[in-house]
């Protein structure tokens, strides 16, 4: 099994001797500038050359296993807690016999496996585990990552209402657009019903925040205390309520037409044109419409 790429690997060591010998020159220059004030010139030029060395491998060292470092920050919570179940068998076992020793294991199995609250606590936080893993390979297999083949850093995971939110920093290469286009991938990665990704800092486009969601809060059966307050008596079927008969059209002939005077007993205005005057189409009374024979046209139109 191969624990760092190839890429990754050849990266890291052209990176750490770049950096070694930067480090080295600036350090070595700045020791030899300051210890000539207290040595002869040949003498602050070995000290610089030396402390200039020994400050360069520190930071070459650094450099170079920066790859098998993120590698132990993955893996860190296992490696925590195996390092804890070892050291604190052997601490046990050289305290208490074994009785006591199978009293401790059946109470650190036993409360979690009778107790729901904190056998659910425990479950989500092995799922936030699991999905730092599972985001890992997503970024591993399908999404493209810089030119010397450096992953985003996945930094912690914390249990939700409906799964896990997980903070991950980006590294050049990658952008929030880019995450937002996969995200059905990731979601069929991590196990979930959904993934949503967002931006966790207004100033820094790097760091985001993964939301996996695995089921739904909103859909589930929620008791309510306002069944307990309906009459037990009360009649299922309200059709046979008499509730008279209800209006199912306008007759226009029983409306009445309004008057002159409104509501509050005032006369009406007359409308005026702009200049103020009263128009005459408005005071006079229309012309009844008549034929040659006397007939009244306004009946036909």
């Amino acid at each position: 099994m191969t624990v760092i790429e190839t890429q990754v690997h050849r990266s890291s060591a052209r990176n750490a001797r770049l950096s070694f010998v930067l480090t080295a020159i600036v350090v070595g220059l700045a020791a030899m500038a300051v210890a000539a004030d207290y040595m002869h010139p040949i003498l602050a030029g070995l000290a610089g050359f030396a402390i200039g060395v020994a400050v360069g491998s520190v930071v070459w060292t650094l450099v170079r296993i920066w790859p098998l470092i993120r590698i132990v920050w993955w893996w860190l919570p296992e490696i925590v807690l195996s390092l804890a179940l070892v050291y604190g068998w052997i601490a046990l076992a050289a305290h208490t016999n074994l009785a006591a020793r199978l009293a401790v294991i059946a109470v650190v199995v036993g409360v979690p496996a009778a107790v729901p609250a904190v056998r659910r606590r425990i479950v989500a936080l092995a799922w936030c585990v699991i999905v730092r893993h599972r985001l890992r390979v997503c970024f591993a297999q399908f999404i493209i990552a810089n030119r010397s083949g450096s992953l985003p850093l996945i930094l912690w995971a914390a249990p939700t209402q409906v799964g896990e939110r997980v903070w991950i920093y980006l590294r050049p290469g990658l952008s929030h657009s880019d995450l937002n286009s996969r995200l059905d991938k990731i979601a069929v990665t991590c196990h979930a019903a959904a993934v949503t990704i967002e931006r966790a800092s207004e100033r820094n486009a790097a760091y985001l925040r993964v939301d996996v969601k695995r089921r739904d809060v909103l859909g589930a059966t929620v008791d309510s205390p306002l069944v307990d307050l309906v009459d037990p008596d009360t009649p299922a079927d309200t059709t046979s309520r008499d509730g008279g008969d209800a209006p199912t059209a306008l007759d226009l002939p029983d409306v009445a037409e309004p008057t002159g005077t409104p509501t509050n007993g005032k006369p009406a205005p007359s409308p005026r044109t702009a200049n103020g005057r009263t128009p005459a189409t408005a005071t006079a009374a229309p012309a009844t419409a008549t034929s040659s024979d006397g007939d009244d046209v306004t009946d036909w139109i």
